[in-house]
């Protein structure tokens, strides 16, 4: 499977989740803070917190740790909280 983040090509497997695919891919944060712009990526795991956000297939605020993995997703970073 092959899904896309801010233009890059990355693998995944099916069955793993968007944060399972980023973080496997190395990438580590995809999103800052809005007032202090402090890295954000996989923190719960579970869905309980909001720090994985991600805009998936242009679908803003997506949880990554939620969402599973498909062939051709196109995935960006940027998003923030207040």
């Amino acid at each position: 499977m092959r899904l896309t983040f801010d233009g890059r090509a990355l693998p995944a497997e099916p069955g793993q989740s968007v944060g399972a695919a980023l973080t496997a891919a190395g990438i580590r944060s995809w999103r800052t803070t809005r007032i202090e712009g402090r890295p954000r990526g996989l923190f719960c795991g579970i869905g309980v917190c909001f720090d994985c956000l991600v805009t998936v297939d242009g679908r803003p605020n997506q949880r990554a740790c939620l969402t599973p993995v498909r062939d051709g997703m196109v995935l960006e970073s940027g998003g923030s909280d207040g």
